[in-house]
């Protein structure tokens, strides 16, 4: 059995140990013992860009948000959607170190485009900087940096209202998760979004697949 193997290792705000991992090719993030990034989460990453892509495909400058960098998946797949020369993709990751790891243990990720824009505030001051610009934001429950109250962002009313208002009419706040939270789509509504609700397999090829859902919530309906 081949084994796993520690390639990174640093602590996050709140103390938890955060260790980018390696075992037969595949790579993980792991806190606490659990994954958060990795190949349970590739497939909902990857459907959940492709979701929130296809209204703007059209769009010559399509502006995308993205919470946390995580092992690259959801940028990666983000970048293959909308291939427009003046597309910007904004990653907000407040972890400084992984963007290093990411180059050095996965050299043929997306961190080399020139459209991608990295900074650390992923936070409601810096969505409303955006004031009404942005295509779409996109985060994951699980694999995205956390709030004040280590909680998903979207736990928080003020994030959820700033991500409102930095969307363009019609524009899309996508969330993936490794599991269903019964609140959320009711807390979307409250701020003003139109929801649905889509599930996507984890391993696309299994016989009985398990199912990660996926939200997205509209800001109103596109300017004509």
């Amino acid at each position: 059995m081949k084994p796993r193997i520690n390639l990174e290792e640093t602590q996050l705000s709140d103390g938890s140990p955060l260790v980018l991992q390696e075992h037969d090719g595949r790579h993980y993030l792991i806190v606490r013992g659990q994954q958060i990034c990795g190949p349970a989460t590739r497939a909902a990453e990857e459907e959940l860009a492709r979701l929130a892509c296809a209204p703007f495909r059209p769009a010559r400058q399509p502006k995308i948000w993205l919470i946390g960098l995580g092992l690259g998946h959801t940028l990666a797949a983000l970048i293959k959607e909308l291939p427009q020369k003046r597309a910007v993709f904004t990653v907000a990751e407040p972890l400084e170190k992984l963007p290093g790891w990411i180059r050095t243990h996965l050299p043929a990720g997306p961190l080399d485009d020139p459209r991608v824009i990295l900074q650390n505030d992923p936070g409601p001051a810096a969505l409303h900087r955006q004031d009404g610009q942005l295509h779409a934001i996109l985060t994951h429950l699980d694999a995205s940096p956390t709030g004040p109250r280590n909680r998903p962002w979207v736990d928080e009313r003020r994030w959820v209202s700033a991500a409102f208002e930095a969307l363009q009419p019609g524009g899309l706040l996508a969330i993936a998760g490794s599991r269903y939270a019964p609140d959320l789509t009711r807390k979307l509504q409250g701020s003003g979004f139109e929801v649905a609700e889509f599930t996507v397999p984890v391993s696309p090829n299994a016989k009985r697949p398990k199912l990660q859902p996926i939200w997205l919530a509209r800001k109103g309906r596109a300017e004509a």
